[in-house]
């Protein structure tokens, strides 16, 4: 019998109705309306902290990411229940921060709370214990019956209960009448010594493109002290450099060693800025392309990366590989 730890950070899974709205509770909630039967498992609580996943801060994935690697060689997996909304952000960044998990990290939530008659929160739980279960080790989500690797997982979803995608990677694994099933294509990943790392820098802009914006918008961040720029570029890699001239702020941000990486609007396929000019001219500049990563992955992997050092070279190799399958690697 598999011992696995519960672990509840709040979220809509947990939430009971106020005055307010909906606001996330504990475990109590959770265990109340799950129940224990038919779990082949010996399972653990630990009740972290209490939030909608709107309010959970770069501070809360340090205590997230610690609370998890101090139980790594206690458990045979971890379940981490968490909001919704950036609960993609969430598994990003500890996909960084917990390098070579020796076991199962599974975050899931629901669209639904746990209490209310059609919640998806039930079956997201058994999924998640499930693949919590397996003896393969790593940073998941579980949700509506499929398995995605931490650091490609998006929400494209409000309402849904299919509210999350694996981008530019099929899914680790899916539920059906078979049971738990493991993509073929999904390499399983060596077991390896654990590493924890939780040192990061979130003084980072993510700036979406749109026709006419202002570029000067980036000068004015470079006065504020910022560290880090994403920005989202039109399709497979088009950054404007006529009317609205963007190449000469992002020379003035490369210039005084501000990593800037680009990527795609679009949310499938890997962007690829040496195809059109309007690319080019920000390749020539030395921008760090994002390839096939989600926005998601990219902010949280500038984030950790500018935690490592502030070396604008050492930062572009770390894009040039992959940590925890974030990034299709190609010769760059």
């Amino acid at each position: 019998m598999k011992n696995i730890l519960l672990i509840t950070t709040g979220g809509t899974i947990s939430s009971i109705v106020s005055k307010e709205g909906l606001v996330p509770s504990n475990s109590q909630e959770i265990l109340k309306e799950f129940g224990l039967h038919n779990l082949d498992i010996n399972l653990s609580v630990l009740d972290l902290m209490c939030k909608d996943s709107t309010n959970i801060s770069p501070k809360d994935w340090v205590i997230i990411a610690k609370a998890i690697y101090n139980n790594l060689k206690k458990y045979d997996g971890i379940v981490v229940t968490h909001g919704t909304d950036t609960m993609a952000y969430t598994t990003s960044m500890l996909s960084y921060m917990i390098q070579s998990p020796s076991i199962p990290v599974v975050f899931t939530g629901s669209q639904l709370p746990i209490s209310h008659p059609l919640t998806d929160g039930i079956s997201n739980l058994h999924y998640a214990f499930a693949m919590a279960s397996s003896g393969i080790p790593g940073i998941y989500m579980a949700f509506d019956r499929k398995i995605i690797l931490g650091c490609r997982a998006v929400k494209v979803r409000t309402t849904g209960f299919h509210a999350f995608e694996s981008i530019n990677m099929k899914s680790v694994g899916t539920i059906d009448s078979k049971g738990l099933g493991i993509s073929k294509l999904f390499k399983i990943p060596e077991k390896k010594e654990s590493v924890l790392n939780t040192k990061y820098d979130d003084n980072i802009i993510l700036i979406k493109l749109i026709p006419g914006l202002n570029p000067n918008i980036i000068s004015s961040l470079i006065k504020t002290g910022i560290k880090g720029i994403v920005i989202e570029a039109f399709g497979i890699g088009g950054i404007p450099f006529e009317d609205n001239d963007f190449t000469m702020p992002i020379k003035e941000a490369i210039n005084k060693k501000i990593p800037v990486v680009v990527t795609s609007q679009c949310l499938y396929e890997e962007s690829d800025f040496s195809i059109y000019e309007v690319g080019n001219k920000v390749l020539e500049l030395g921008v760090i392309p994002a390839l096939d990563m989600t926005t998601e992955a990219c902010v949280t992997k500038l984030m950790w990366v500018l935690g490592q050092t502030n070396d604008y070279n050492t930062i572009k190799n770390y894009f040039q590989q992959s940590i925890a399958g974030e990034i299709n690697v190609k010769e760059l």
